[in-house]
């Protein structure tokens, strides 16, 4: 299938380094801990004291950099907004069911259970941009920005929508921590996040959160960063990964010598970035392999990080040196092609060009 290529032309993001600004892919934040939570803005700015009193933090996020990739791409209204979130509004989930515990099932705030579904993200952002059009949610733990990026893809081949917001939203509570500590998740500890990637290779990663939004049109604008030409989903895919990376590439009209950098999900856990390797050693030099996990840690929906970084070096022309394996400046780019497995179990390519 002939596929139309869409552009990203307005980005918005809060994350674990400097809030609604691209200064932390220029010079991130580095941390000595496994669990690092978002560098939150000052929300007096963007609510009253009503709103930043009710609604959680994670719902602050969505809104605020919802807004920003809105107002950043000119567009004063999307056709549909979609969300990927891995684990929802889980720290309301949390408080709601600790006072069911505490207070016996008795004199329950009712706040917490409402903001506690997943969906409450997608449609607060629908809430306060008065926005009345396609709105849905995807919830398919590490691939769920996937997902609803897929979704946003197809309506517009279908010609369906001309404009979408599509959102990565997920949050990292002391409590989910703990427990996915106990089977192996993080690393016990860590020497420096902007390194661990190259230098901390062991069983584990770092714990992010963050919430990123991307607001796409099919037509290019002059503030446009990047457009995506093609993407593809594989679960559990029979043929091997090289084959299928370069077929896909030349379904892109492009060979693999075309593409600039090929930006992976490695985290620093040996067993998830061992994938990687195996898979494109053959194809890439480590000066051609781009990582962006140091910068914004793991979570389920970091892949939407990888995208906004990918889409701001594009438009800069530069992907700096602590984003690439071989710590070397990329210069000159105009391809990027993102790479993201789930457990070697769910696969995603896209690839990201000069517009």
């Amino acid at each position: 299938m002939n596929s139309k290529p869409i552009y990203i032309n307005g980005l918005g993001s809060i994350s674990i380094q400097q809030p609604l600004s691209f200064e932390g892919i220029q010079q991130p934040l580095s941390y000595q801990t496994p669990h690092v939570r978002c560098v939150e803005p000052n929300y007096k700015d963007f609510f009253d004291a009503v709103q930043a009193r009710r609604l959680s933090k994670i719902i602050k996020r969505a809104i605020v950099t919802a807004k920003q990739a809105v107002d950043d791409s000119g567009i004063s209204m999307p056709d549909a907004i979609v969300t990927g979130t891995g684990l929802g509004c889980v720290e309301d989930t949390e408080k709601f069911l600790d006072a069911m515990i505490r207070n016996e099932e008795k004199f329950l705030q009712p706040t917490f259970f409402i903001q506690s579904t997943h969906n409450t993200i997608s449609s607060q952002i629908a809430i306060h941009m008065n926005c009345k059009g396609y709105n849905n949610t995807y919830i398919h733990r590490g691939v769920s920005f996937e997902n609803a990026l897929l979704d946003a893809y197809l309506l517009f081949q279908r010609g369906t929508i001309r404009t979408a917001l599509v959102t990565g939203n997920d949050e990292m509570t002391p409590n989910y921590f703990i427990l996915l500590g106990r089977i192996g998740y993080w690393k016990q500890a860590i020497q420096n996040t902007r390194t661990c990637i190259t230098q901390e290779q062991s069983k584990g990663s770092f714990a992010g959160e963050g919430s990123v939004s991307i607001m796409f049109s099919d037509t290019p604008s002059s503030k446009s960063y990047a457009c995506l030409n093609r993407m593809s989903l594989l679960y559990k895919p029979v043929k091997p990964m090289q084959q299928i990376i370069r077929e896909f590439v030349a379904d892109c009209g492009l060979n693999i010598d075309d593409i600039d950098v090929c930006m992976t999900g490695m985290n620093a856990d040996t067993e998830n970035d061992a994938v990687y390797n195996s898979v494109l050693q053959d194809l890439f030099s480590p000066n051609e392999i781009g990582t962006y996990k140091h910068i914004c840690g793991e979570y389920y929906t970091s892949l939407s990080y990888g995208m906004l970084l990918s889409a701001y070096c594009i438009q800069q022309g530069i992907v700096p040196a602590h984003c690439i394996l071989g710590g070397v400046e990329k210069s000159g780019v105009k391809h990027i092609l993102l790479y993201n497995h789930f457990r070697n179990r769910d696969h995603s390519l896209m690839l990201l060009s000069t517009c």
